[in-house]
């Protein structure tokens, strides 16, 4: 794959130009003291740039958006969001910066963005800034993500700046350049809608055909057609979420991509033990973006992307309404079928097990390890083993062992397919215990940690001698865990 040297690298401003009304020009603040401390080189590849060239510095002035490349013209985009169910008119990047769109060597269009490069006017009370910790779990859950196979935004490289963050202590500074197919929201189209603007909404909403969705385009009516895409990309995502386990913390509006791609990895974590009801972010008392909450809380979202395109579905507004509405239950139908179809593979059920026998027998798995609180991640991966014939690890998961047994009898009558299950169900995930500790010798200076657990999450599906820590449940002294938005 040929590489574009640092000089020549394009942005272009697509978004900028065609939507100015969503985007406010901005520059990066000043890094007192850049310094590179970690770089996704597959993924530089990928772009078509040149790792070695990033790592000199001028790319790391890039990274951190001080140098600009040739058609770049950094912007801060606004929208709004309803954030733990309440709406915020104007909320925007207040921390972060829009560099530029690149276009890969196949074709393909990719934001580069930037996250905690300095205030901007959509900062209100904030300073701008991040810290070194929150980056790298944004690297480390991105890139962990990306390799289960589920859409994500992609980190390209976290820089130290050289800068004091103050939060509950003083923490080093870093920023973060990530890689989406769009940062397109729920909350950009609030923000147009709210604005009572109708041209600015269908542009945007034709920006995104074309981004996202250009078959669309051809359909006879192209932003319902819009809509249900972006119901579809959802339904698809958020089934791969609950299939390894992921709690993604802040399901705001504002945090909901248009084009089904995970995004802004703030209180996020994965499962130990295997509980509908966990919560591990600090700042939800309520626990309204709980595991077991997040399909519900996704088709709330898309009602409120309807609502927001109904004077793009028809001119009479009831008609809109029900036109909405009966896109939006899709939503329940497509998670159903795409959680069915995962847990059957996550069991290597054959294809000919009809729902009658394979909906119970996943209901019973999931009420016994909520009952015993088994380790998730664990118990599935085991279960490849007990269908080869090695039945005591996943049997030693469990107190209450005839309860299992009896349940593991009616799964291997149906003849498991154990290859077909270790390539959906991983070894290693970014242990919460395994996070912390690698993020808390990172921000003292010591990458070694980090290293390793990047290794082991970056080929989840292939154990590996040597990599056993990576894969063990959290220590009985770890506690209950709480992850911060790190703002």
């Amino acid at each position: 794959m040929s590489v574009v040297p640092l000089p020549a690298v394009r942005l272009g401003n697509r978004f900028a130009r065609e939507l100015a009304e969503l985007a406010i020009p901005w520059q990066a603040e000043e890094t007192p003291d850049p310094r590179l401390l970690v770089l996704n080189e597959p993924l530089a590849s990928e772009l078509g740039l040149d790792p070695a060239a990033l790592r000199t510095p001028d790319g790391v002035r890039l990274l951190v958006g001080e140098l600009a490349p040739r058609g770049a013209g950094p912007v801060a985009q606004a929208y709004a969001g309803h954030q733990f169910g309440s709406y915020s008119p104007r909320l925007g990047d207040g921390r972060a910066l829009l560099l530029g769109e690149l276009q890969d060597p196949s074709g393909r269009l990719r934001d580069l963005h930037l996250k905690g490069s300095g205030r901007t006017p959509f900062a209100r009370g904030g300073d701008g800034l991040a810290a070194v910790g929150p980056m790298l779990r944004e690297y480390v859950v991105s890139e962990a993500m990306h390799a289960l196979g589920i859409p994500t935004t992609r980190s390209l490289a976290v820089v130290a700046t050289g800068r004091p963050v103050r939060r509950e202590t003083v923490l080093p500074g870093a920023v973060l350049a990530r890689v989406a197919s769009s940062h397109l929201r729920v909350g950009s189209f609030e923000y147009a809608a709210a604005t009572g603007d109708a041209d600015l909404l269908r542009r945007l909403a034709d920006h995104a055909v074309q981004r996202h969705y250009p078959a669309a385009a051809e359909a006879g009516q192209p932003y319902l057609a819009l809509f249900e895409a972006v119901v579809s990309a959802q339904a698809a995502l958020v089934a791969k979420w609950m299939l390894v386990g992921f709690v993604h913390g802040v399901m705001n509006t504002d945090n909901m991509t248009i084009s089904g791609e995970t995004i802004d990895y703030g209180p996020c974590a994965f499962l130990d033990a295997f509980d509908l009801a966990t919560v591990f972010s600090s700042i939800d008392v309520g626990g309204r973006y709980a595991y077991g909450n997040q399909p519900l809380v996704a088709e709330w979202n898309l009602a409120r992307l309807a609502e927001a395109l109904l004077p793009l579905l028809h001119p009479d507004q009831d008609r809109a309404v029900e036109l909405a509405v009966g896109s939006l239950g899709r939503f329940r139908e497509e998670y159903a079928a795409a959680w069915s179809a995962g847990m059957r593979a996550k069991l290597g059920l054959p294809t000919g097990v009809s729902a009658a026998v394979a909906t119970p027998l996943v209901d019973d798995l999931l009420g016994l390890l909520r009952a015993e609180r088994v380790d998730y991640t664990t118990c599935f991966r085991h279960l490849g083993a007990a269908a080869r014939g090695d039945a005591g690890p996943a049997r030693d998961l469990f107190r209450d062992r005839p309860a299992y047994e009896r349940w593991a009898t009616r799964w291997a009558a149906l003849g498991p397919d154990a290859q077909a299950m270790d390539r959906v169900n991983p070894v290693y995930i970014p242990r919460n215990h395994v996070v912390e500790a690698a993020l808390t010798a990172a921000t003292d200076g010591d990458l070694g940690a980090l290293a390793g657990l990047l290794d082991a999450v970056t080929a989840p599906f292939t154990e590996r001698p040597g990599l056993e820590g990576y894969a063990a449940a959290a220590p009985e002294g770890f506690g209950a865990y709480r992850t911060f938005c790190g703002t």
